[in-house]
């Protein structure tokens, strides 16, 4: 049953993507006291790349020792030790003919100061997120508004991260712009209530973003991938929208667009839901305002929900199913039908057990 857009071939750049489906970067927190995953999830992801998925990326990489931790027993990339331990799981990856994208990001004020090495949590204004922290179950901390220094020493923290991804062999790097996490504060009005260049219009909001992409791309080959992750959700303030309205969330997309990254990566929670009151879902809209590759994330379980997702995007990204099924990727191809799972299945990510 390979007839269809999932399993035709797709470029990237110079990457030939054999098929369309991919791994969806999901934290793990599962890293011991060096800042590296353990065995059994780098091995995952080799698995997943031998068993058809055209993309791997990683689980979120912090990008500082500073303040850019925000969950327990996360990866970094910025040591020769780390470096090693990663080096030969992309060339597995590449091995198995998938390409890899390391992701990186900085929590900002989703973070605590009890995992940070300076104890510290930074936001680009003094607003800490509504909802508990789920792993502490306290309110988190008033985050310290960043300075012009602070926000200088996180981007060298990417362009650090970025140094090492590619020392390791990564193909590319991924932005975290979604989620709530600093780079999505600087973005969203309600997060950035900043009276400086970095906040106010949504063009300085973007201010940010656009000194970063321009910081990273510095320390990134030629043939190598620069990709940038978007969502209007965040995980600690899920009832409120990032952006706007749709007017903002394309010219966001136009801003990016011309900034020339490789791709852009919707995050959803379900990529059928309209967006913005248009009737429209946000990969449609994002398709709208570029003509980059888009790649659609959320709720894509099966062949048809793929196929489906794929009308407005160029690549789709699975989480859950990839995540707990090995062999997800020959059961879209066969049309088998497949089950979403649930929230709580997964969570068996957060545990010791190995993934199948």
């Amino acid at each position: 049953m390979d007839n269809g857009r999932a399993f035709s071939p797709f470029q990237l750049k110079r990457f030939t993507l054999r098929n369309r489906l991919g791994v969806a970067p999901m934290t793990r927190c599962s890293s011991s006291g060096r800042s590296i995953p353990r065995q059994d999830v780098l091995d995952f992801l080799v698995r997943r790349a031998r068993n058809g998925a055209a993309i791997v990326y990683t689980e979120a990489l912090v990008t500082d020792y500073e303040s850019a931790q925000g969950y327990p027993r996360q990866a970094r990339i910025t040591t020769q030790q780390q470096i090693d331990a990663w080096s030969p799981v992309v060339h597995a990856i590449e091995d198995a003919g998938a390409t890899s994208i390391l992701q990186m990001f900085h929590c900002g004020r989703v973070s605590w100061p009890e995992v940070n090495p300076a104890q510290r949590t930074i936001a680009p204004s003094a607003l800490p997120p509504t909802r508990p922290n789920r792993f502490t179950h306290s309110p988190y901390p008033v985050p310290d508004a960043m300075s012009a220094f602070d926000i200088d020493h996180v981007i060298h923290g990417f362009v650090e991260t970025t140094k090492g991804a590619i020392a390791a062999g990564f193909d590319g790097v991924e932005l975290h712009g979604a989620h709530g996490y600093l780079i999505s504060e600087f973005l969203s009005s309600t997060t950035n209530q900043r009276a400086d260049r970095y906040g106010g219009s949504a063009e300085n909001r973007y201010r940010f973003v656009d000194e970063l992409i321009d910081a990273v791309r510095s320390a990134i080959p030629d043939d190598r991938l620069l990709t940038f992750r978007i969502s209007n959700w965040s995980g600690s303030d899920p009832d409120v929208s990032l952006f706007d309205g749709a007017d903002e969330w394309q010219q966001i997309i136009r801003w990016l667009t011309q900034d020339e990254v490789d791709a852009i990566s919707v995050s959803t929670i379900d990529y059928r839901e309209p967006a913005f009151g248009t009737g429209k879902p946000m990969a449609q809209l994002t398709r709208e305002a570029t003509n980059l590759p888009v790649f659609i994330c959320g709720g894509i379980h099966d062949r048809a929900t793929a196929e489906d997702a794929l009308r407005h995007a160029d690549v789709a990204l699975s989480a859950k199913s990839i995540l707990l099924n090995p062999n997800w990727i020959d059961e879209v191809r066969a049309g088998k039908a497949v089950a979403p799972y649930t929230i709580e299945q997964t969570a068996v990510a957060y545990t010791d057990t190995p993934l199948p």
